[in-house]
């Protein structure tokens, strides 16, 4: 069998070494990364075009530009398998806005929310909600699109920075996890529970920033909380949008319950690393069943012991940053038992180079959370690069939002 992963991240490169683990399985990754290409085969050029020059048997995608652009509805136009929803269900991660008025509209629990189109109407708008209070950009942001508001200052900062509408939302405390569930457009089947750490710098301090490391771990959702979430939030979203693919529901969990923050309409970068250290299923059955409306009856295991994956950065991520530095001593953190995911890399002049903000995920698993996170912390600290930075508290309990 013949699988196409579309994307170059760490989250790609993540699901092709799950992928390629499984019996009879070609990866193929369009466009890939160099550690992509240790598992599989990269391809140029156009996913729909890769697909049909390597005669792919299933495509399952990544990232959320191509899935809103609609790329899930070429392929369905071709007969082609693909895991992954059709725009207009994507429209879910594409829209702020679009997301909290289906929100509203399904009776799924959310934040208190405003849409306003400019900063004249933000700041009247803010009155409502006091502060702390969050600040949305409509569109795709590639996950830096949300500012939390301490004070009037910090908000006025927010305006100067996101442009054309968006969400006021009331500012929710609890426990911040990410729910994951693979769907077939009647039936769901969730993923473990991972949490997410956003911020760029230790203490969730700092802007955010497409995520700086993440673990998944048995103890973050009790199987009640599991069911709450999977009744109230993602098959209500299932019936309502018929979705297919990977369905990311942010949430707080509230000491009302389960309040979603926002979808994502695919798997999570940083989580994925994780989640797929951690899955002992093969995965190969349940996306090929949920390609084709058939994933009532299936089931993942999970190893009971947690993982968790650290993000290393260029400097000056989530702003302005270069690339081009040399990275060493990849062979040897993964030689300590770490396995490191790339995201932004390349080959060049006969090395492995820098070649985007975030740029490994090294990620290992442990018999308990301490364990994890001393074996991850093992791998980062044999790697360089010039101007790498990470947060050193990833694994810790308890993040609000």
């Amino acid at each position: 069998m013949k699988i196409l992963v579309i994307g170059s991240g760490g989250r790609e490169h993540a699901l092709c070494w799950k992928l390629a683990q499984s019996p009879g399985v070609e990866v193929y990754a369009c466009p890939g990364n160099p550690g992509m290409a240790r598992e599989g085969t990269c391809v140029p050029g156009e996913p729909l075009d890769a697909a049909l020059r390597v005669g792919a048997d299933l495509t399952v995608v990544g990232p959320e530009v191509p899935l809103v652009a609609g790329v899930v509805d070429a392929f369905r136009a071709r007969g082609l398998r693909i895991v992954g929803p059709n725009a207009e269900a994507a429209r879910l991660e594409g829209s702020k806005i679009f997301a909290k008025d289906f929100l509203m509209q399904s009776g799924i629990p959310t934040a208190a929310y405003a849409v306003v189109e400019d900063a004249s109407q933000a700041r009247m708008a803010l009155g409502r909600f006091g502060f702390p209070v969050v600040l949305k950009a409509d569109g795709l942001a590639a996950g830096k699109g949300v500012v939390v508001a301490h004070n009037a200052a910090e908000a006025e900062a927010a305006l100067g920075t996101l442009k054309g509408r968006l969400v006021i939302e009331e500012f929710l405390t609890g426990e911040e996890v990410s729910f994951i569930a693979l769907c077939d457009g009647r039936d769901a089947l969730p993923l473990a529970a991972t949490q997410d750490h956003k911020t760029v710098f230790d203490g969730d301090r700092g802007p955010n920033t497409g995520g700086m490391g993440a673990y998944c771990d048995a103890g973050i959702l009790s199987e009640s909380d599991t069911r709450m979430v999977m009744d109230r939030v993602i098959y209500p979203t299932v019936e309502a949008m018929k979705f297919s693919g990977f369905l990311y529901a942010g949430l707080m969990m509230t000491a009302d319950g389960p309040k979603v923050l926002e979808f994502n309409v695919r798997l999570g970068d940083p989580e994925t690393q994780p989640l797929m250290h951690r899955m002992e299923s093969d995965f190969v059955p349940a996306l090929m069943a949920a390609s084709e409306g058939k994933l009532a009856g299936q089931k993942l295991a999970w190893r009971a012991g947690p993982s968790v994956c650290v993000v290393m950065a260029s400097a000056g991520y989530p702003g302005a940053y270069e690339t081009g530095k040399e990275i060493r001593g990849v062979q040897m953190a993964e030689a300590k038992g770490a396995t490191v995911f790339q995201a932004g890399t390349r080959t060049a002049h006969g090395r492995l180079e820098t070649s985007g903000g975030r740029v490994l995920g090294v990620t290992a698993s442990g018999a308990d959370l301490p364990a994890a996170i001393a074996a991850a912390y093992e791998g980062v600290k044999h790697i360089e690069f010039e101007g790498m930075h990470y947060r050193r508290d990833i694994g810790g309990r308890g993040m609000g939002r």
